[in-house]
């Protein structure tokens, strides 16, 4: 499941890992009793399976390294500092659990920089490094990819990135734990941190710890997340709200996947997600000229599709088996319409087709397969006897590029890390991963975030939310994202602080030179208009 959710499952995985801050083992061993005060106090207890006595080592340390830039964006000048490091994050009884790499970025000014927004950023995955926003679009540097086309082979360019968030706002770029150079510490092992819950709780400390450290509490603060990471983000702002009254003046939801059953349809049983996709696949359908009948312009005919979808589509799937025939024919010739799909297919398929089978149908004719994260993107089908996708031609496209300039900068520029193993992708994760959550409302068998959205919206008159979509994105559909925000259950006047816009790109809408232009437009509206006087 979790392998399609982000951008981040992009990047082949990297094997093995060795770590920058590492802590050494204490010389010898001493039981709890044996071990004198001052050396308990830098040592942690580790568990040693069949040992009947205690293991030491020392306490892990805080790495960084802070180097000094200078960024000429749209007429203006900037100086900034980089700090890539690690942060040892600790339990309610000041243990440390793990430690957590991150990269921030604080422009230089002789005063008042408590006064500027602060933006903390994770992708998703589950198991995404942070370096597809740093190295797309949040960054001072940016990666330069073939759109929609696939990148050349190195050497990469990169540039300054007059797109990022410097000019409006600090930024903090996270790796969750697993990811990145991040990994438990003491006793702990990462796989403590690979579910829902656990992840909120470590991001979450994180975030306060770093407040503390760098003396920014009374900063405006952002919250922005990708794919999973907005599943991970709509939490956190309800986590931290109830546990440190901690309030974010904004959260930014990017390809939103807050409500995993609702884009899920492999779940059995769950047919919900094969309406809200339904406009998605007009979408790309149009934009692949797949259509039997070619509207003149998207947004009139995705209009026209939804009403479908919301309506006649959606009441079909819920008749079941019950569907009488003449109805089920005149609906095969309706999604025909809209999606390109043959309406063999669509009976064979009993109207149900999940994303992946899309990808794989839509233009087979042509032995071509279509992305998931980004339906512009097209590259050769292996095999057209499959039943679904076993790529992304958009992942093909890009991920290298993206990786290798990230590695670059992030051992050259920033100067760290060198030595040790970025784990850009851990498939891991997502294969070990625990989709359950608890909420006030009792336990989820599979993640909803916006239930915490809706508590944190209710509760937090001053939260507002900016949600972006990629109108070809299959992977997180804006259908569906405009489905879950109007099911979050809140009074209108509260559902009216959630601002949606959307870009004719994908998963990753900066990819596409228009949309990174409007998306930079759109970040800066937002935090100028939350953060109040913006420096």
């Amino acid at each position: 499941m979790s392998q399609w959710l982000s951008a981040g499952v992009i990047a082949l995985a990297s094997v093995g890992a060795a770590w920058a801050d590492e802590p050494s083992h204490a010389e010898g061993r001493a039981d709890e009793h044996a071990a004198s005060p001052a050396l308990v106090s830098q040592l942690c207890r580790i568990d040693v399976k069949g040992d009947k006595k205690d293991q030491w080592m020392r306490l892990p340390t805080q790495q960084s390294s802070a180097t000094q830039h200078h960024l000429g964006v749209r007429g203006k000048s900037l100086d900034y500092t980089a700090t890539a490091g690690t942060l040892i994050v600790r339990d309610d009884e000041d243990k440390p659990i793990a430690s957590i790499g991150y990269v921030a970025y604080t422009r230089r000014e002789e005063k008042g920089g408590a006064a500027r927004p602060i933006t903390f950023a994770f992708n998703g995955g589950p198991g995404s490094s942070s370096l597809w926003l740093h190295m797309g679009v949040l960054g001072p540097r940016r990666v330069v990819v073939s759109d929609p086309d696939p990148t050349p082979p190195a050497p990469y360019r990169t540039l300054d990135n007059e797109y990022g968030l410097l000019d409006r706002s600090d930024l903090v770029m996270i790796d969750p734990v697993g990811t990145g150079l991040s990994h438990a510490v003491c006793d702990h092992k990462d796989d403590e941190f690979w579910g829902v819950d656990p992840d909120i709780d470590s991001v979450s400390r994180f975030i306060a710890q770093y407040l503390s450290d760098n003396n920014r509490w009374t900063s405006p603060k952002y919250l922005l997340g990708e794919s999973y990471g907005s599943t991970r983000a709509a939490a956190i702002v309800n986590y931290l709200r109830e546990r440190r009254a901690l309030a974010f003046n904004g959260l930014v939801l990017i390809s939103v996947a807050t409500d995993i059953e609702a884009i899920f349809a492999e779940l059995p049983g769950n047919d919900r997600p094969y309406a809200v996709y339904l406009p998605a696949y007009a979408a790309v359908a149009w934009y692949q000229h797949a259509l039997p009948n070619q509207p003149a312009a998207l947004e009139p005919f995705l209009a026209e599709v939804r009403a479908y979808a919301m309506g006649p589509f959606a009441a079909a799937l819920l008749k079941g088996d019950a569907l009488p025939d003449a109805e089920r024919d005149a609906v095969v010739d309706k999604v025909h319409e809209y999606t390109g799909l043959s309406a063999e297919y669509l009976k064979a398929a009993n109207l149900r087709v999940s994303e992946n089978e899309f990808a794989h149908e839509l233009l087979k004719a042509r032995r071509l397969t279509v992305g998931r994260l980004d339906g512009r993107f097209t590259g050769p089908t292996p095999d057209p006897r499959a039943k679904e996708t076993d790529y992304d031609p958009q992942s093909s496209a890009i991920s290298a590029a993206y990786a290798a300039t990230f590695l670059d900068y992030y051992h050259g520029d920033l100067k760290f890390g060198q030595g040790s193993t970025y784990r850009t992708t851990n498939f891991s994760i997502g294969e070990k991963w625990k989709w359950t959550h608890k909420t006030g409302r009792g336990e989820q068998p599979i993640v909803n975030s916006g239930v915490d959205l809706a508590e944190a919206l209710m509760k937090d008159a001053g939260l507002k939310v900016l949600v972006l979509n990629g109108y070809y994105d299959l992977a997180t559909p804006f259908s569906a994202t405009e489905y879950v925000m109007t099911h979050l259950g809140v009074p209108p006047a509260v559902g009216a602080r959630i601002t949606m816009k959307y870009y004719e790109a994908g998963h990753m809408m900066y990819v596409h030179p228009p949309s990174i232009a409007k998306m930079k437009s759109d970040l800066d509206a937002f935090i100028g208009s939350t953060a109040g006087s913006n420096r």
